[in-house]
């Protein structure tokens, strides 16, 4: 994974493919993790959104790590923001807390994506639901437009994290919030599993170290920071050996702490923005 561009390119090929049915998502209650030996089925990172108003299950493909829409505050009436919406599952999830009266924007950078959360928005024929194909380094929404900002295991994937944060800054208004949930580790990550493209595009190997993470967020200005949620990830051995020798597998249990699913708050506090 050597630069910004062939990390974004290795995660729309994957989420391509996934959109469009040719293979399955590396998160998610019951999950498979793409590798060129096939698919390895284990249970990971996601939450059951079954019971979750406004669940679509046609726009819920397993990509998630957390339910981001259970902490993000949400009120009737709100301009919520979606980043790496997907086919339009906490879209839809935000469209049934904000009503009529609300609106919901979903980002998302992947072509087929965008596609299929059209057609989804389209059978369920809601008119303030919108998804527009962007980058969350660059989000198309203009200053000061959003009272809630949400994303689910999807800043992971971004690689330059700081951008993407300052950017989610840019876009709230004053004294508006952000609800993320995000995939961050605990110690040290074998430099094999870090360069991993399918590790990659599978939520893992792009995780930072949660101090990092939550410095980057207080950097761009955010207070109130707070975990919510924190959920600990298990990869399996059969999954590790495809990347690690015998050896690199002990280092990995001795060197790593976790692989942690969490769900974050913050909130932009400058209330002197025009």
């Amino acid at each position: 994974m050597d630069s910004s561009n062939n990390i974004k390119q290795t995660v729309k090929e994957k989420y391509s493919e996934i959109a469009i049915g040719t293979q399955q998502g590396c998160c998610g209650p019951t999950s498979f993790c793409c590798s060129s030996s096939g698919l390895i089925n284990f249970s990971m990172i996601g939450d059951e959104y079954n019971n979750v108003d406004g669940h679509v299950a046609d726009a819920d493909l397993g990509l998630g790590c957390g339910l981001p829409t259970e902490y993000a505050g949400i009120k009737k009436g709100d301009t919520v923001v979606d980043l790496g919406s997907g086919a339009g599952n906490d879209v839809f999830i935000a469209r049934s807390i904000v009503g009529n009266e609300g609106k919901v924007i979903g980002i998302d950078m992947t072509e087929a994506m965008i596609e299929k959360a059209n057609r989804n928005n389209k059978k369920l024929g809601f008119k303030n639901v919108e998804f527009r194909l962007g980058d969350i380094e660059e989000i198309p929404i203009t200053d000061n437009a959003a009272d809630v900002v949400v994303s689910n295991c999807v800043l992971n994937l971004v690689p330059d994290k700081v951008k993407a944060f300052s950017e989610i800054y840019r876009i709230l208004k004053p004294g508006a919030h952000f609800c993320i949930s995000d995939v961050v580790i605990q110690g040290e990550l074998n430099e094999e599993l870090k360069k991993s493209a399918e590790l990659y595009a599978g939520c893992v190997a792009g995780a930072l170290q949660q101090t990092e993470y939550l410095k980057i967020i207080s950097d761009a200005g955010f207070s109130n920071i707070e975990i919510k949620k924190s959920k600990i990830i298990e990869l399996p051995e059969d999954l590790l050996s495809l990347y690690l020798s015998g050896k690199g597998v002990e280092e990995y249990k001795n060197n790593l702490k976790g692989i942690f699913s969490i769900t974050v708050v913050g909130t932009n506090n400058n209330i002197e923005r025009n």
